[in-house]
């Protein structure tokens, strides 16, 4: 075996799996980040840990491959926290800092504190690595666990507050890259025959079956098949927010985002449901809306690449343990083309058209500032065939989630799975991942404040994603829940969700961004097209509605 430093090995492994940017705040493992520059790795020094962990998380969802963020040790516990949305998303990110030497351990050293705990509650795989001669073992399992079943963030903790004593010694190590665990899903197992016909039998009798499409599908690339499928077998299809850009929006058979940030439409549908087919989905919280949508009690059958997540939240009349895209195809390979369901279609596209027409006036409105749901309208028309739009959370969530239609197939969507703030830094690291695609975060006032220094990061690594500000200065949609606690609107309860107006485009341009100012519904296309060319990170400040606030979510 070749004698090498853990610093050059570290390089050359990541750069064997293909990872080709790593986020990082100093000081951490320099001499591997040097070795990485020799390489061709791009490295995005970020002004912050969790910045780095949403840069990480994005970059690993559009490629759909690992990536790669670190910190020292003083910073693993805000990595750890930056990795939270990772975990939630399902995005198989690497994750490496470093920890005081063992010898200081439990003695109360200088900004020191036990990394197992933060890390144990959001990563799959967590494991310390003492010597560069263990650094080959853990690493390469890193990348296994990270990409397999369901994906998810990994952690090492390395020997030395910087990873020093396993990056910067010198040990008889092989680099081995295993190509299968450098892609999303490294494996395609496809569900056994005998559990796809029983799945079949029970889709083919079934009078008013619905498609629930979860993230999996995202994951797997499963696009085409899940369209192919629902339109051989007759099945309308709910999008969850992970898998929204995986059904055409204008199809006969599409229902939009059920849940908790979700169209009335797609909630009704799925409480008339007689079987729901979960594909790729965790049956969650939010794209259930608390466990009711659809009822409790209410048939089902699942299809997950990992068995533990079959019935996990619905009994289940069939569990089919595979990849989704292969096992879609075996499900094409061994149905009929069905009969319309006719009567069925016809009342689901009849909940669709009543959802549109109740919010038709939003939609269309004139009002100035305008409506959040306006602005979604415009952009519908705008996005660029390609383009990647990255989604906040909380009401970007919703606007982009429900009112804002992908209506082209090679557009994507990506979005928050928890912390608002995300989507700046999230943007930045989809712009890493496909540097060529226009890249647009869509967030609020309250969202760009998290992470605002992150436009000098991408101003200074020439990272030119175009970040939307949906600007009502305001967090409106905590607006409710503050006033009902003081009686009403008062001078106390304004300042708990109401901010002074501020001026995104000049704070942009003074940090050497493109900053412009939207005032009219007229006015954003040309806005966009100028952001989009201006060959730099570019901000487009949108004043809109403050009283734009989304509606509840529908409940039976």
């Amino acid at each position: 075996m070749p004698k090498m430093t853990g610093a050059k090995f570290l390089a050359d492994t990541v750069h064997g799996y293909g990872i080709t940017h790593v986020f990082f705040m100093p000081y951490i493992g320099p001499r591997a980040l040097m070795e990485m520059e020799k390489l061709g790795i791009k490295r995005v020094q970020t002004h912050g840990e969790k910045g780095a962990a949403y840069m990480a998380d994005a970059y690993a969802r559009v490629k759909r491959a690992p990536s790669l963020c670190m910190a020292q040790s003083v910073g693993a516990v805000n990595l750890a926290a930056g990795l939270q949305d990772a975990y939630l998303a399902c995005s198989p990110v690497i994750a490496i800092t470093g920890r005081e030497n063992q010898i200081s351990q439990l003695r109360h050293a200088y900004q020191e504190v036990n990394h197992a705990n933060p890390f144990s509650a959001v990563t799959k795989y967590s494991a310390l690595v003492n010597t560069t001669e263990q650094l080959p073992i853990y690493l390469r399992q890193a990348f296994r666990s990270a990409t397999s079943g369901t994906p998810g963030p990994t952690h090492l903790d390395l020997e030395g507050l910087a990873g020093q004593e396993v990056i910067d010694e010198e040990a008889d190590v092989d680099v081995v890259v295993e190509d299968m665990f450098a892609q999303l899903p490294p494996c395609r197992p496809e569900a056994e025959v005998e559990k796809v016909t029983a799945a079949l039998q029970l889709l083919d009798v079934a009078a008013r079956p619905v498609i629930v499409a979860g993230g999996g599908v995202t994951a797997s690339g499963a696009r085409n098949e899940l369209i192919a499928f629902a339109e051989k077998l007759s099945i309308p299809v709910a999008t969850a927010l992970n898998a929204k850009a995986m059904f055409p929006p204008d199809h006969p058979l599409a229902v939009g985002v059920p849940g908790s940030y979700s169209r009335e439409c797609a909630n009704r549908v799925l409480c008339e449901t007689d079987l729901v087919f979960f594909i790729g989905s965790h049956t969650g919280g939010q794209v259930t809306n608390g466990y009711t949508v659809p009822p409790q009690g209410t048939p089902a059958i699942q299809l997950d690449i990992n068995a533990e997540e079959l019935g996990r939240n619905y009994p289940i009349k069939v569990g089919l343990q595979g990849d989704v895209r292969d096992s879609l195809r075996r499900m094409i390979e061994h149905s009929e083309t069905r009969e319309p369901r006719t009567k069925w279609v016809n009342r689901v596209q009849e909940l669709v058209r009543e959802w549109k027409a109740s919010v038709s006036g939003e939609v269309n409105s004139e009002v100035l500032p305008m409506r959040p749901e306006r602005l979604c309208r415009e952009l519908s028309d705008y996005l660029p065939s390609d383009a990647i739009l990255v989604s906040d959370t909380g009401h970007s969530g919703v606007w982009t989630g429900t009112m804002l239609d992908l209506k082209h197939a090679d557009q994507s969507y990506i979005r928050c799975s928890g912390s608002l703030g995300w989507g700046v830094p999230a943007a930045m690291g989809a712009k890493c991942a496909a540097p060529d695609r226009p890249v647009l975060c869509f967030t609020g006032d309250g969202g760009i404040w998290y992470h605002i220094s992150d436009l000098e990061t991408a101003v200074r690594c020439g990272i030119n994603a175009v970040i939307l500000v949906n600007n009502n200065h305001s967090l409106n949609q905590e607006q409710g829940g503050v006033e009902s606690v003081y009686g009403g609107r008062t001078a106390g309860s304004d300042e708990l969700w109401l901010f002074p107006d501020t001026d995104f485009a000049k704070i942009a341009e003074s940090m050497g961004c493109f900053g412009i100012t939207v005032d009219k519904p007229s006015e954003l296309a040309g806005a966009l097209d100028q952001a989009f060319a201006a060959g730099k990170p570019a901000v487009v400040d949108v004043k809109t509605h403050v009283e734009g606030i989304a509606p509840r979510a529908w409940t039976p």
